[in-house]
């Protein structure tokens, strides 16, 4: 792999800005979409456990829906693909094996070998389960591939907004989240931006470098 150039990430940062307003007319290329896949597959978990699902939407009329579950803002119609980001509600042992046999698969590697990391994956799971815990912990899995996904959209010049602003139990029911055991975290429309987004041009506010990072 070659590596990019520092100033490459920099200048993909500050381009990106969570678009307010989607050119519905482009689309996102099937290779570059097909990339953007693999960034949420590839995505980092605690463990490895993978506790998501990613729901890609381009349906037009279901997008229309999902935008009036999003309190009428018009990004998740307006984008060429619209991720859902969904947590694997109630994660249990049965989910760690399922792993642990994926595991064994892609690397050959026994399963009795793999004992010992099965009981901490289990202690883990069974600690946050009774503690009420287990689905929050998940979801913050979630935003790990949230933010990966907006990054690697950046790069390849695609435009990205990351929304809390919607009703997840509307969004479940029409998804049909529900029977398989999901329930939605966040969405992130993608595309590319109109050309009168006023936002596009808008200088990036942060807090000074000195205020946020601190070196030991």
């Amino acid at each position: 792999m070659t590596p990019v150039s520092p100033a490459t990430i920099t200048d993909a940062l500050h381009w990106r800005y969570a678009t307010k307003k989607f050119d519905s007319t482009k689309k996102i290329p099937a290779a570059t979409w097909a990339a953007l896949e693999d960034s949420l597959v590839l995505s980092p978990s605690s463990y490895g456990l993978q506790p998501w699902h990613f729901i890609v939407v381009r349906d037009e009329a279901i997008k229309e829906k999902l935008s009036a579950a999003s309190y009428g803002q018009r990004q998740p119609a307006e984008c060429s693909h619209l991720v859902v980001f969904a947590v694997r509600k109630n994660l249990s042992p049965a989910d760690v094996d399922r792993y642990i046999d994926r595991i064994a698969e892609v690397r050959g590697t026994p399963k009795d070998n793999l004992k010992g990391y099965r009981d901490i994956m289990v202690g883990t799971v069974d600690s946050l389960t009774k503690a009420g815990m287990v689905d929050a912990w998940s979801s913050r899995q979630v935003y790990i591939a949230l933010g990966e996904f907006m990054t690697a959209a950046a790069l390849l010049g695609v435009d990205s907004c990351p929304m809390e602003g919607i009703v997840p139990a509307q969004y479940d029911e029409i998804l049909g989240l529900k029977d398989k055991g999901l329930g939605t975290v966040a969405a992130c429309p993608a595309g590319y931006r109109a050309a009168d987004d006023k936002y596009a041009g808008a200088p990036k506010v942060r807090f000074k470098t000195s205020e946020l990072v601190s070196h030991v």
